[in-house]
Parts: C-alpha cells; sequence; structure tokens
C-alpha cells in the first residue's frame, strides 16, 4: 500500500562507487495508457512520455550495490507524439489522435486530481534493493524501486537489464503496473462510463554516462 512520504519513511540507501549521470537526450520512459467502460470507444489509448529524466545511477564494484535517483519532471509529460504511436504497431494506437483528445489527457495528468504538477513537480525513483534474476541472462535484475508520487510513497519491483563498457551505463525494461498501486486514482467520467484502466505498460530505456568531475561517495 502506497504510503504518505511524510509518515516514517526509511532513509534513501547510501551511495557508493563511480556516479553516472543520466543523458536525458538519449533516455526515454513511455507509459501506455488504456480506455475502458462502456463508452471505451469514444475514448483513446494514449502513450506518455519522458525526454526529461535525470539523475544519477552509482556503481561499485558489486553490481548488487547499484544505487540510484531519478527524477521525472512531470510538467515536461508529452502526449501522444506521432512517433512514438507509431513505434508501437499495433491497431490499440493508431497513429491520428484529434489535439483535443491529446490536451485534455494532458489536462487531466497535470490537474489537482491526478499528477497535480503545480504542487508537486517531479516523481521520484530511488533505489531500495536489487537482485540478479537466478533463471536471467547476465545483467537481468529485479530492482525494488522506492517510488514517490504526490505525497504518496510506494514500493515496486521493477525488471530491468543493464549493460556496461566504454564509461556508458544502459538500463531497459517493461512491466505493467497499476496507477493503484502508487496511490493514484484513474480516471473517470460519465459515472465511470468512460474511463483509463488501471493498469499501464511502462517502457524505458536509461542511458548515464560517468561523471567525469563529480567525487565518489
Amino acid at each position: 500500500m502506497p504510503q504518505p512520504a511524510s509518515q516514517g519513511q526509511p532513509p534513501s540507501p547510501l551511495h557508493e562507487g563511480r556516479p553516472y549521470d543520466i543523458d536525458s537526450a538519449e533516455s526515454l520512459l513511455t507509459v501506455r495508457i488504456f480506455r475502458g467502460g462502456p463508452l471505451a470507444k469514444a475514448g483513446h489509448n494514449h502513450v506518455i512520455a519522458s525526454h526529461a529524466l535525470h539523475g544519477t545511477l552509482y556503481v561499485p564494484s558489486d553490481p548488487a550495490r547499484v544505487t540510484f535517483q531519478v527524477d521525472v519532471p512531470v510538467a515536461e509529460l508529452t502526449v501522444d507524439e506521432a512517433a512514438l504511436r507509431e513505434q508501437e504497431h499495433s491497431d490499440e494506437f493508431p497513429p491520428e489522435v484529434p489535439d483535443s483528445a491529446k490536451q485534455g489527457t494532458r489536462k487531466n495528468m497535470l490537474g489537482p486530481a491526478l499528477l497535480d504538477a503545480e504542487r508537486y513537480p517531479d516523481v521520484l525513483l530511488e533505489a531500495e534493493r536489487l537482485e540478479p534474476v537466478a533463471s536471467g541472462a547476465a545483467g537481468d535484475w529485479l530492482a525494488h524501486v522506492r517510488v514517490t508520487v504526490r505525497d504518496c510513497v510506494s514500493s515496486v519491483v521493477v525488471p530491468a537489464h543493464s549493460a556496461s563498457g566504454d564509461g556508458s551505463v544502459v538500463v531497459s525494461g517493461e512491466f505493467p503496473l497499476k496507477q493503484t498501486d502508487l496511490g493514484l486514482t484513474p480516471f473517470s467520467a460519465l459515472l465511470g462510463a468512460l474511463q483509463v484502466v488501471d493498469e499501464m505498460q511502462v517502457r524505458f530505456r536509461i542511458v548515464a554516462h560517468l561523471s567525469p568531475t563529480r567525487a565518489t561517495h
């Protein structure tokens, strides 16, 4: 269950190892949200994206002790970029979405009933611990991530794959996530006849480069 951020949350883990700064230009987070309810055909599925991820990964000699902090500025989230919808290659995400639908989705998403961007400008992701996937390939992990959305903190298990080389680290993955697991109430209108399905699909690719100037913690 999500917990209020102000009530006895455990401290963030101490960072150790070499710092790698996230490259916003090379990193991408997308969230696919789906229409639901009896009038679902009147709505649209949407692709929400962030090209503005920033933060740091700390990589020690033991990869299981990697820590990170990632900030997602909510005011910079985009809705239904044509190129991202095209990449879905699915009838669920046809290329054309009316501007009114995009604008309405963005307004609802950033408004006080959902992300409340005016009061809470960032979603914060922090490492709790990492565990290797016993049956997976090298670089496959289950990351236990502390997620702060608005004033609620949740713990989410994220399957991820990491690769490193030439002073860079790339972390990628895809997983389902429910809005209610983050303390959010999915959008609903017309007494529930038109609504957003609770479960979303999250996809990410984070690229970070070794910091040339910052000291190791």
